[in-house]
């Protein structure tokens, strides 16, 4: 179940809101803005379809008249609550079953209390009254994990056979808690924790987790509130993993107290391992890696609240996955413009800017990433202050000059790929050395080449139909025949660069040499090469 449409009328924030076009494939829907955009209102009226209970003034921007609360999801249900002074009036329909389940921001406890009701578990009976308040589950959390081991650990003790529920408990609670927390904090003993024990509480001391890190023991109360972040969250999913299925979910900033490189496994790890297919999570955060996450998952929406006046009536859409103006929130662009005064941009295709960022980033460029060679067109094209860099692909000498004539800061590959650069013959002699034997390498691209020629020739003309500056005055006339004789030529300088390097190449002869990329972007060779591109 997840919500594809949602309609917010005199409530909180927001005279008339409309959230439209949520793709049934989002998983995550994440909310961005800057701080009083809107985005806790929105989860405000997630809250008050969850308890159903008196809205107060507090929720209405227009005292004197009515508020509303929509909800449309993608199988076609909607929900709508209605508001009147201090009354909710009434929910449609009565029967719907839809659960939602909040996090408010104020959920980080910092030690765990000496006594717990886990009977409220099951109902989500101890939710604050309202999404402004504490969060205090993660006691109760803490007590219903501790009971769930308790329980099996006695009751193998007294059945015979039953010894096989301890490896159920471990792979079930355990090993899944640790394997987040590695995931989140990285493999480094030194630098991750772990859950290694626990203790219950007795009428004079608090009950604990006790966690490893490097080589000390350390209990919940002394983790740093990053730290606590995280396991907060991840108890709350491992205990109330059935809550969570056919739900949506809503997590106030989730980001807080986290590093950037954290916050994207966090935000990762949550999403792909703990929100079930069947449900949706809504969070709202104005972090750097939650929005590089969110922008480059294909099961992800970002709807931007910033900068609108909700005095008035406004429609919000998804941001388009091509947008990079979603990163101005976390990181306003005169800022940027102030640390890279002296950095040119390069925006380059798939995950190759932080390699080429390895090669040139001391020679004043800065290589940001871009998903492909359409997004690197789409981002340059109006701004002439950014390069573009995309690979070459199945574009001819005349038509890369039409480009570049009419995009000047558009540069192109002159060979196919990124990766006909790092394997080029010349680069890996540089690397290699003596040891290297370069005409034996030479004909194994040309018996690689010759063997998939008539794949790849098959292949080209639907390739171009494609490429974007064909959409933007450049003429496709769909003459093929140069690329057609120059792969058909085993000159390697001639076919080279119209060979695609990264698909057709199985580099097999190379892994004796155990070559990295991050060594083969070092060279002298590749620096020129690049440089020269960007230069032109």
């Amino acid at each position: 179940m997840r919500i594809s449409k949602i309609e917010l009328k005199n409530f909180k924030r927001f005279t008339d809101l409309t959230i439209d076009n949520i793709p049934s494939t989002a998983k995550l829907v994440l909310l961005i803005g800057a701080n009083g955009s809107g985005k806790s209102s929105v989860f405000d009226a997630f809250h008050n379809f969850k308890v159903k209970q008196p809205a107060g003034d507090y929720y209405l921007k227009k005292k004197e008249q009515p508020g509303t609360s929509n909800v449309v999801f993608d199988d076609g249900l909607e929900l709508k609550q209605e508001y009147s002074g201090a009354y909710t009036l009434g929910f449609t329909p009565q029967e719907a079953d839809v659960r939602f389940i909040g996090r408010s921001s104020i959920r980080i406890v910092p030690r765990i209390a000496r006594s717990a009701n886990t009977d409220k578990i099951a109902t989500d009976s101890d939710r604050p009254d309202t999404f402004i308040d504490a969060d205090e589950r993660f006691s109760n959390d803490v007590f219903a994990y501790m009971q769930i081991i308790d329980d099996t650990l006695r009751g193998s003790l007294f059945r015979k056979g039953r010894a096989g529920d301890n490896e159920k408990i471990f792979q079930d609670f355990i090993l899944p808690f640790n394997n987040s927390l590695a995931s989140i904090f990285g493999e480094n003993s030194s630098t991750t924790i772990k859950i290694v024990n626990y203790q219950n509480a007795t009428p004079f001391a608090d009950p604990q987790l006790i966690f490893q890190k490097g080589n000390a023991e350390v209990t919940y109360d002394l983790l740093s509130h990053g730290e606590k972040q995280v396991v907060v969250l991840l108890l709350n999913f491992i205990i109330r993993k059935e809550q969570y299925n056919e739900a949506i979910i809503f997590i106030d900033e989730m980001d807080c107290h986290l590093n950037t490189s954290l916050q994207t496994r966090l935000l990762a790890e949550i999403v792909t391992k703990w929100i079930p297919d069947s449900s949706q999570l809504w969070t709202a955060s104005h972090s750097l890696g939650f929005i590089d996450y969110a922008r480059k998952s294909d099961t992800a929406a970002i709807i931007d609240l910033d900068n609108l006046d909700f005095d008035l009536a406004q429609v919000i859409n998804p941001e388009p996955k091509d947008n990079l103006d979603v990163y101005e929130i976390a990181i306003p662009k005169d800022i940027i413009s102030l640390i890279l005064a002296e950095k040119k941009l390069v925006v380059a295709e798939n995950k190759n800017s932080a390699l080429y960022n390895l090669a040139l980033g001391e020679k004043s460029y800065l290589f940001l990433p871009a998903q492909n060679n359409r997004e690197v067109f789409l981002t340059i094209k109006n701004d002439e202050f950014k390069i573009g860099l995309r690979d070459r692909d199945y574009l001819r000498e005349d038509e890369i000059l039409k480009i570049q004539k009419q995009f000047p800061n558009l540069k192109v590959l002159q060979y196919y790929t990124f990766e006909n650069y790092l394997y080029h013959p010349d680069n890996l002699s540089e690397v290699l050395g003596e040891k290297f034997d370069r005409e034996a390498y030479v004909a194994e691209i040309v018996k690689q080449k010759n063997s998939s020629l008539l794949n790849i020739i098959g292949k080209i003309a639907v390739a171009r139909q494609t490429y974007v500056e064909f959409k933007e005055g450049i003429k496709n006339d769909d003459a093929i025949e140069v690329f057609i004789d120059a792969l058909q030529s085993d000159e390697l300088e001639v076919f080279y660069p119209y060979f695609n390097m990264k698909d057709y190449f199985e580099k097999g002869i190379l892994t004796e040499y155990q070559l990295q990329s991050k060594t083969l972007v070092k060279t002298v060779w590749f620096k020129k090469q690049i440089e020269s591109v960007l230069k032109g």
